[in-house]
């Protein structure tokens, strides 16, 4: 089966994400070249039967040497590079820094859509992270046994308003609301720790015999002009688990636009815990 459909690179980033894209792309036929970011991706990615080349967030040359070596034209971008690892200790190469150095905004989009413009100038077209994964996008309507109540209702319609404001500026994707008060929003610390810290918000809030119900609503939108190469919305069981701990009760995420990576699972998780979740 290898190689029957030829190659097809992957940058791998954190989280299952990309584990689940090899799986798909070997299960396709690809014969699967990973660029592996020391920084993030996962050690396993080493035992999925494919030719694994580790380099650091900052090698954007040895990216493109690795890929134009092994004769890759056609890679994906899958898992999490946090945004504030960027930004942190890493030494970027003469490419990646003219490339910082180029950028009006250091948003996500600016940078990620910039490093796919290198790449495709160099013969290596980016494709949608979710092509191989469609199953796992999250299907329109009620997901979980419980439906939202009136009061999650209103919190995702409030919170959905406020999204869209952030993700316009590819500030965050995420929004924490109770009782249709802004809790949280997401910056560069990602979604889990988003939800953590309005969790803790809430019952420093309650120890002060607060008015405000502490039952979080969590709203994880796509942006207004998704770029589904890189940077998709994401939920894993994880975030069932985190949702718990800081008392949230509601998910609402978008519908065809982000990937429920733990599929059924997460569904499991959440009616466990009594979590709604939707998707529109």
């Amino acid at each position: 089966m290898s190689g029957s459909k030829g190659k097809l690179g992957l940058i791998a980033g954190n989280g299952r994400f990309p584990l689940l894209v090899l799986e798909a792309a070997r299960a396709e036929g690809f014969e699967v070249i990973v660029a592996a970011i020391k920084e993030e991706a996962f050690p396993e990615i080493e035992f999925h039967g494919a030719t694994v080349h580790w380099l650091s967030l900052g090698e954007l040359s040895k990216l493109i040497d690795t890929f134009k070596r092994e004769g890759v034209q056609r890679a994906i971008m899958a898992g999490q590079v946090k945004h504030k690892q960027i930004f942190s200790s890493i030494r970027p190469d003469w490419r990646l820094a003219k490339l910082l150095l180029s950028l009006g905004t250091r948003n996500t989009d600016s940078l990620l859509g910039a490093v796919a413009k290198v790449l495709a100038d160099e013969g290596i077209v980016l494709e949608n992270s979710t092509s191989l994964l469609e199953p796992l996008l999250a299907k329109p309507g009620v997901l979980t046994q419980r439906a939202p109540s009136d009061q999650e209702k209103k919190n995702i319609d409030y919170g959905r308003e406020v999204a869209r404001h952030l993700t316009q500026y590819d500030i965050g994707q995420t929004v924490i609301v109770a009782e249709t008060a802004c809790v949280a929003v997401e910056a560069m610390e990602g979604t889990d720790a988003t939800i953590h810290r309005a969790g803790e918000l809430m019952a420093s809030l309650e120890s002060d015999a607060s008015t405000l119900s502490r039952a979080l609503t969590v709203i994880k939108i796509a942006k207004p002009n998704q770029d589904m190469r890189f940077d998709v919305p994401v939920i894993g069981v994880n975030t069932i688990a985190v949702m718990r701990n800081a008392g949230a009760t509601c998910l609402a995420v978008d519908a065809g636009k982000c990937l429920l990576l733990d599929g059924d699972a997460i569904i499991t998780a959440a009616d466990a815990a009594g979590i709604a979740i939707v998707a529109d």
